[in-house]
Protein backbone atom coordinates (compact mmCIF):
# COMPACT_ATOMS: atom_id res chain seq x y z
CA UNK A 1 0.00 0.00 0.00
CA UNK A 2 1.77 3.00 -1.43
CA UNK A 3 4.97 1.24 -1.19
CA UNK A 4 8.00 1.75 -3.59
CA UNK A 5 10.30 -0.96 -5.38
CA UNK A 6 13.10 -1.90 -3.02
CA UNK A 7 15.78 0.58 -2.80
CA UNK A 8 19.07 -0.01 -0.89
CA UNK A 9 20.64 2.85 1.18
CA UNK A 10 23.98 2.70 2.99
CA UNK A 11 25.06 4.65 6.09
CA UNK A 12 28.52 4.29 7.46
CA UNK A 13 29.16 6.27 10.44
CA UNK A 14 32.93 5.07 11.25
CA UNK A 15 35.48 2.68 9.70
CA UNK A 16 34.43 -0.01 11.57
CA UNK A 17 30.61 0.23 11.09
CA UNK A 18 27.96 -0.24 8.33
CA UNK A 19 24.60 -0.23 7.88
CA UNK A 20 22.49 -1.43 4.84
CA UNK A 21 18.81 -1.03 4.82
CA UNK A 22 16.32 -2.13 1.73
CA UNK A 23 13.15 -0.42 1.93
CA UNK A 24 10.06 0.12 -0.51
CA UNK A 25 9.55 3.76 1.53
CA UNK A 26 9.86 6.83 -0.41
CA UNK A 27 13.31 8.68 -0.10
CA UNK A 28 11.92 11.84 0.89
CA UNK A 29 10.75 11.94 4.09
CA UNK A 30 8.19 14.60 3.93
CA UNK A 31 6.64 11.99 1.41
CA UNK A 32 6.84 9.46 3.48
CA UNK A 33 5.12 11.16 6.14
CA UNK A 34 2.14 12.07 3.42
CA UNK A 35 1.91 8.01 3.15
CA UNK A 36 2.58 7.19 6.22
CA UNK A 37 -0.63 9.30 7.90
CA UNK A 38 -2.54 8.74 4.61
CA UNK A 39 -2.34 5.43 5.10
CA UNK A 40 -3.50 5.36 8.79
CA UNK A 41 -6.41 7.75 7.62
CA UNK A 42 -7.65 5.18 5.18
CA UNK A 43 -7.40 2.74 7.61
CA UNK A 44 -9.39 4.32 9.86
CA UNK A 45 -11.48 5.47 6.94
CA UNK A 46 -12.15 1.36 6.06
CA UNK A 47 -12.60 0.48 9.46
CA UNK A 48 -15.34 2.66 10.30
CA UNK A 49 -17.39 2.50 7.44
CA UNK A 50 -17.28 -1.10 7.91
CA UNK A 51 -18.58 -0.93 11.44
CA UNK A 52 -20.91 1.68 10.86
CA UNK A 53 -22.22 -0.90 8.44
CA UNK A 54 -22.90 -3.79 10.29
CA UNK A 55 -24.49 -0.69 13.17
CA UNK A 56 -26.30 0.55 10.68
CA UNK A 57 -27.80 -3.32 9.13
CA UNK A 58 -28.48 -4.02 12.91
CA UNK A 59 -30.09 -1.19 14.06
CA UNK A 60 -31.87 0.90 11.85
CA UNK A 61 -31.35 4.41 12.21
CA UNK A 62 -34.88 5.05 14.02
CA UNK A 63 -33.55 2.58 16.87
CA UNK A 64 -30.85 4.97 17.40
CA UNK A 65 -31.54 7.50 20.59
CA UNK A 66 -29.21 10.58 19.39
CA UNK A 67 -28.07 13.91 21.65
CA UNK A 68 -31.05 16.22 20.52
CA UNK A 69 -28.05 18.77 19.76
CA UNK A 70 -26.56 16.96 16.80
CA UNK A 71 -29.86 14.46 15.89
CA UNK A 72 -30.80 17.25 13.08
CA UNK A 73 -27.11 17.10 11.45
CA UNK A 74 -26.33 13.11 12.07
CA UNK A 75 -29.97 11.20 11.74
CA UNK A 76 -30.45 11.71 8.14
CA UNK A 77 -27.00 10.78 7.06
CA UNK A 78 -27.11 7.79 8.91
CA UNK A 79 -30.77 7.12 7.37
CA UNK A 80 -29.61 8.20 3.97
CA UNK A 81 -26.58 5.51 4.36
CA UNK A 82 -29.00 3.04 5.83
CA UNK A 83 -31.52 3.27 3.32
CA UNK A 84 -28.74 3.25 0.52
CA UNK A 85 -26.48 0.39 1.38
CA UNK A 86 -27.01 -1.58 5.00
CA UNK A 87 -30.67 -2.14 4.39
CA UNK A 88 -30.30 -3.26 0.96
CA UNK A 89 -27.67 -5.51 1.04
CA UNK A 90 -28.31 -8.94 2.55
CA UNK A 91 -26.44 -10.17 5.61
CA UNK A 92 -24.48 -13.06 3.45
CA UNK A 93 -23.23 -10.18 1.46
CA UNK A 94 -22.64 -7.56 3.76
CA UNK A 95 -20.46 -9.32 6.58
CA UNK A 96 -18.33 -11.00 4.35
CA UNK A 97 -17.44 -7.98 2.31
CA UNK A 98 -16.78 -6.28 5.87
CA UNK A 99 -14.59 -8.83 7.31
CA UNK A 100 -12.71 -9.10 3.84
CA UNK A 101 -12.45 -5.13 4.18
CA UNK A 102 -11.29 -5.06 7.84
CA UNK A 103 -8.91 -7.67 7.25
CA UNK A 104 -7.29 -6.20 4.46
CA UNK A 105 -7.12 -2.50 6.22
CA UNK A 106 -5.95 -3.99 9.59
CA UNK A 107 -3.11 -6.58 7.86
CA UNK A 108 -1.95 -4.73 4.52
CA UNK A 109 1.80 -4.44 5.04
CA UNK A 110 2.53 -0.46 4.68
CA UNK A 111 6.09 0.21 3.53
CA UNK A 112 8.98 -2.53 4.67
CA UNK A 113 11.98 -1.53 5.67
CA UNK A 114 15.07 -4.15 6.28
CA UNK A 115 18.75 -3.98 7.51
CA UNK A 116 21.81 -5.07 8.27
CA UNK A 117 24.14 -3.62 10.37
CA UNK A 118 27.34 -4.58 10.76
CA UNK A 119 30.03 -3.52 13.33
CA UNK A 120 33.41 -4.94 13.33
CA UNK A 121 34.66 -6.71 15.95
CA UNK A 122 31.24 -6.55 17.96
CA UNK A 123 29.15 -8.49 15.42
CA UNK A 124 25.70 -7.90 12.92
CA UNK A 125 22.27 -7.21 13.72
CA UNK A 126 19.40 -8.19 11.18
CA UNK A 127 16.39 -6.24 11.18
CA UNK A 128 13.02 -6.29 9.61
CA UNK A 129 10.48 -3.41 10.09
CA UNK A 130 6.84 -3.62 9.29
CA UNK A 131 3.35 -2.72 9.69
CA UNK A 132 2.87 -5.28 12.84
CA UNK A 133 6.49 -3.86 14.53
CA UNK A 134 10.13 -4.49 14.43
CA UNK A 135 11.82 -7.99 14.66
CA UNK A 136 15.78 -7.83 15.16
CA UNK A 137 18.38 -10.72 15.61
CA UNK A 138 22.17 -10.09 16.92
CA UNK A 139 24.73 -12.29 16.08
CA UNK A 140 28.55 -11.47 17.62
CA UNK A 141 31.26 -11.71 15.40
CA UNK A 142 32.26 -14.64 16.80
CA UNK A 143 29.89 -16.78 15.63
CA UNK A 144 29.68 -15.24 12.62
CA UNK A 145 31.84 -18.11 10.00
CA UNK A 146 30.67 -16.99 6.61
CA UNK A 147 28.34 -14.50 4.57
CA UNK A 148 26.91 -15.94 1.25
CA UNK A 149 24.94 -15.18 -1.47
CA UNK A 150 22.76 -18.14 -2.40
CA UNK A 151 19.67 -19.33 -4.41
CA UNK A 152 16.44 -20.90 -3.82
CA UNK A 153 13.02 -21.52 -4.46
CA UNK A 154 9.85 -18.42 -3.54
CA UNK A 155 6.81 -20.50 -5.05
CA UNK A 156 7.51 -20.92 -8.63
CA UNK A 157 10.20 -18.25 -9.09
CA UNK A 158 13.94 -18.76 -8.41
CA UNK A 159 15.25 -16.29 -5.98
CA UNK A 160 19.18 -14.81 -4.78
CA UNK A 161 19.39 -14.17 -0.72
CA UNK A 162 22.02 -13.46 1.53
CA UNK A 163 22.81 -15.42 4.60
CA UNK A 164 24.67 -15.47 7.31
CA UNK A 165 27.01 -18.72 8.40
CA UNK A 166 25.81 -18.94 12.12
CA UNK A 167 28.22 -21.29 14.37
CA UNK A 168 26.55 -24.24 15.86
CA UNK A 169 23.68 -23.48 13.50
CA UNK A 170 22.25 -26.10 10.88
CA UNK A 171 20.21 -23.29 9.15
CA UNK A 172 21.30 -19.82 7.85
CA UNK A 173 20.08 -16.53 9.05
CA UNK A 174 18.62 -15.17 5.67
CA UNK A 175 18.89 -11.32 5.47
CA UNK A 176 16.50 -9.17 4.01
CA UNK A 177 13.78 -12.13 4.37
CA UNK A 178 10.80 -10.25 3.30
CA UNK A 179 11.58 -8.37 0.47
CA UNK A 180 14.26 -10.76 -1.13
CA UNK A 181 16.04 -7.57 -3.71
CA UNK A 182 17.80 -8.59 -6.49
CA UNK A 183 20.80 -10.01 -7.22
CA UNK A 184 22.73 -6.80 -7.66
CA UNK A 185 21.74 -4.68 -4.61
CA UNK A 186 22.92 -8.58 -2.54
CA UNK A 187 26.46 -8.17 -4.24
CA UNK A 188 27.01 -4.50 -3.25
CA UNK A 189 25.46 -5.48 0.82
CA UNK A 190 27.94 -8.94 0.69
CA UNK A 191 30.72 -7.06 -0.61
CA UNK A 192 30.81 -4.27 1.86
CA UNK A 193 29.87 -6.21 4.99
CA UNK A 194 32.58 -8.39 4.07
CA UNK A 195 34.74 -5.94 3.87
CA UNK A 196 33.33 -3.83 7.05
CA UNK A 197 34.25 -7.53 8.95
CA UNK A 198 37.13 -8.59 7.45
CA UNK A 199 38.83 -5.25 6.07
CA UNK A 200 41.21 -2.84 7.59
CA UNK A 201 39.06 -0.03 5.27
CA UNK A 202 36.18 2.05 5.20
CA UNK A 203 33.66 1.06 3.32
CA UNK A 204 29.69 2.72 2.23
CA UNK A 205 31.30 6.04 2.59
Amino acid sequence: MFTTTPKLRVRSPSPTTVEFTVTTAPRNTLTRQLVTWSTILLRLLVCGTSLLLLLLKQYPPHTFTLNTHVHACLHPLLQYISAALASRIPWRYLLPSVLAALYIAIFTPGYTEESLLVIRDLGVQISTTTWGGRRSRFIPTSAVRDLWIHEGFCGFEVRFYLAVVVEGEEGVVVVFPTLLPNRRILELVWRGAKGCLYEPRRVGG
